[in-house]
């Protein structure tokens, strides 16, 4: 009862004064709005981050040949033919492996038609399915046979898909690469973009065997760039790696000192780098945001003290019928965290709907958590008391003499 009548007080306190509450307020509205808005886009971009490094596949390595040296220009990894399927092969035989993709690449014009259409086309075995994560959407895969027989099929990507056959099924249709008839088997899930920005849908895929032998050739039969390699667990991958290593240096008969011409990629430690930035990225701009909430707090509490000024002889009458000095703390302070929580109200309704208008009309990825509405209203709310406590505390320790003497 005697909190409700506190409560009944401070509100009646609040609304005398009505144009200087709303300025009041304005901080607490300004700073919790903008603690959403900022945090909800740095977690938009941390989940973004991650949901686009997911694409390319989880537990994953990537094995890349060695660099080649000509005229004294040494070229980057992935140039040099020191990988063979006979390493990809060899590497799937170790404990703790699940799959196992060797790939061959390169660009292609395709065509279909009167259609046609420049893509990445890439070489490798039924396992990338797994090694990627990347299923057929329709159709089915090649297989073991096909690999084996080097056959001509294929399966295209969504955008290849989008651009040769907008209007019709391509599942079994014939489109030709480098003037060579290719019969599409299936069509892949969409993948989207790749974290370098590039669209992993705009690509075709086909058996390595017939990559090397039949579309683009290698001076060095049975050479690969890359080998994927999907571990079974995520906790296996550090023993997985050196496993590697050692294989592979063993069978390139790499001696102790010499440099590998390999090099063996974790994708989970760029995972967790890019995931870290990020989380380092929307903190920052929570601090920064967090600024704002600081003057709203100033505030209050410089409004706060012109209201224990202008009710000085109020503050004697309650202390001169009765009323203890926590009674009268309780009350400025009721008043203070009751202003600052109808700011963070007002402020979280602003903040989560600029993050909406911003995530609708830009584009922008965002997350709107319940934590995140927690922790605005938490820091809202402590800032009222803080910055709410002195004044009421100056309040409450006024002498009820000199109060009542006040003109």
């Amino acid at each position: 009862m005697l909190l409700r009548g506190m409560f009944h007080e401070a509100s009646n306190a609040i609304s005398a004064n009505r144009l200087r509450t709303l300025l009041t307020m304005l901080g607490m509205v300004i700073g919790v709005g903008a603690v959403v808005l900022m945090i909800s886009i740095g977690q938009g971009a941390q989940f973004a981050v991650k949901q686009s490094i997911d694409s390319i596949g989880s537990n994953l390595f990537i094995v890349m040949s060695g660099g080649a040296t000509t005229g004294g220009v040494r070229t980057g990894m992935g140039n040099a033919p020191t990988l063979t399927l006979a390493d990809a092969a060899a590497i799937r035989e170790l404990p703790g492996i699940v799959a196992v993709a060797p790939l061959h690449m390169g660009a292609a014009q395709i065509v279909y038609g009167a259609q046609n259409w420049n893509t990445s086309v890439y070489g490798s075995t039924p396992d990338f399915h797994e090694v990627r994560s990347w299923p057929v959407a329709s159709g089915v895969s090649f297989t073991d046979s096909d690999l084996r027989s080097a056959s001509r099929v294929a399966l295209i990507g969504q955008s290849v898909a989008e651009n040769l056959f907008p209007n019709e099924d391509p599942v079994g249709k014939t489109l030709r690469i480098r003037q060579s008839p290719y019969q599409i088997l299936g069509v892949l899930a969409a993948k989207g973009q790749s974290p370098d920005g590039q669209d992993q849908d705009d690509s075709v895929m086909i058996p390595i065997t017939t990559a090397q032998r039949k579309l683009f050739g290698s001076p060095f039969p049975g050479t690969v760039r890359f080998v994927g390699v999907k571990a079974e667990s995520a906790e296996a991958m550090p023993k997985l790696e050196a496993d590697i290593n050692a294989l592979l240096a063993q069978r390139h008969r790499i001696r102790e000192g010499q440099e590998n011409d390999f090099t063996v990629k974790n994708l989970s430690d760029i995972v967790e780098i890019a995931v870290e930035t990020t989380r380092v990225m929307s903190l920052l701009l929570g601090a920064i945001a967090s600024i704002s909430l600081i003057v709203g707090g100033i505030g209050i509490m410089n409004i706060m003290l012109v209201s224990v000024t202008e009710r000085t002889r109020e503050i004697g009458i309650r202390m001169a019928i009765g009323a203890r000095e926590q009674d009268v703390l309780m009350q400025f302070l009721l008043e203070a965290i009751l202003i600052s929580a109808v700011g963070c109200l007002i402020g979280l309704v602003l903040g989560i709907g600029g993050a909406m208008a911003a995530n609708m009309l830009a584009g922008v990825p965002v997350v709107i958590s319940g934590g995140t509405v927690l922790i605005a209203f938490g820091v809202a709310a402590a800032t009222g008391i803080f910055f709410g406590f002195y004044p009421a505390r100056k309040a409450a320790r006024l002498d009820p003499i000199e109060a009542l003497r006040y003109q």
